[in-house]
């Protein structure tokens, strides 16, 4: 992808401030960002995001740009919902978090969830009738709240009336980015 392609696009990822898989907002924040989207990082507070490696090292720590409270998710085109066991465990139990990722579904925009991201999604009630994948411990939970659970590096289902863009681990980024990209693109 060129430089500025996704210029005028804008991406929400959605946080907990602590327990979220680094390279999983990490990587596709810059990479978007680099791409030309304006990407804001909405956590529970204002404090710095203390991100792990593989749900026990310490990560990096990123400063949020607003909060989970504050934010207008109609002003998005995209909703990032990135993995970290802990992270994607408190976000479901986060009414405003559900709130928001029931907003996008309902509005027909995107959602690009990785690892275990989708769980926010099983809680929202938005895997109903959706092919998606995830990190596998998450397989009876999205096929008991009416998914379709593949094991597939990415899976980009356009079902009922909006796109969901799902992979299963950090290992997966350069397919998630691309059907995120496509997603972003293509999204009126």
């Amino acid at each position: 992808m060129a430089q500025g392609d996704l210029a005028g696009r804008s991406v929400l990822a959605m946080v907990t401030n602590y327990g979220v898989e680094q390279d999983e907002l990490v990587v596709p924040v810059e990479h978007l960002r680099r791409n030309g989207a304006t990407v804001d990082i909405a956590a529970v507070s204002g404090e710095p995001v203390v991100t792990l490696v593989g749900d026990k090292d310490p990560g990096e720590k990123v400063q949020p740009t607003t909060t989970l409270d504050q934010v207008d998710t109609s002003t998005y085109d995209l909703l990032l919902v990135p993995g970290g066991t802990l992270n994607a465990d408190t976000l479901r139990q986060n009414p405003i978090a559900v709130e928001n990722v029931q907003a996008f579904a309902n509005s027909g925009r995107p959602v690009a969830a990785i690892c275990h991201g989708p769980w926010a999604l099983v809680e929202a009630d938005a895997v109903r009738g959706k092919t998606l994948t995830s990190y596998p411990s998450l397989r009876t939970d999205v096929r008991n709240a009416g998914g379709n659970w593949v094991d597939e590096p990415v899976v980009a289902d356009s079902g009922n009336g909006w796109t969901l863009i799902t992979s299963r681990t950090p290992k997966d980024l350069d397919d998630f980015l691309r059907e995120t990209e496509a997603a972003l693109t293509t999204s009126p």
